[in-house]
């Protein structure tokens, strides 16, 4: 699905990755400067994790803004595909009426099934 929206999957990489990382390193200059965020590569071994991890409150902050501006520019609505696979066990499928008599018969069989047990279920109540 990534293939044939490249746009969207790169759009939703900027706004899931790249935001949170760039607001991340943004906030650190803005705090301590140059060398604050030159820190955050020399002392962690994973820097753009911490950082995807430090800056995601106000990257979704911004996501959430830009929504009410305009549904789905924030946060990329992504298609997704479905599929169901129906199987039918062996013995139901045995079971199945092939024509519109054998449907009729069968449809007869479950309602005079129905009827019976609700007999049973009136004598039941009624003693």
């Amino acid at each position: 699905m990534a293939d044939s929206r490249p746009f969207d999957a790169m759009r939703l990489a900027l706004m899931q990755d790249v935001l949170p990382v760039g607001l991340a390193l943004l906030d650190r200059a803005r705090r301590g400067g140059p060398g604050r965020v030159v820190e955050s590569f020399t002392t962690s071994p994973e820097p753009f994790s911490d950082l995807r991890s430090e800056g995601e409150p106000a990257a979704r902050e911004l996501r959430e803004r830009l929504d009410q501006v305009s549904p789905g520019l924030g946060n990329p609505v992504m298609e997704v595909a479905v599929e169901v696979e129906e199987t039918v066990d062996e013995k139901v499928k045995e079971e199945l009426p092939v024509t519109v008599e054998d449907e009729r018969l069968a449809l007869q069989e479950a309602l005079t099934r129905i009827e019976q047990r609700l007999v049973q279920l009136r004598q039941q109540l009624a003693s």
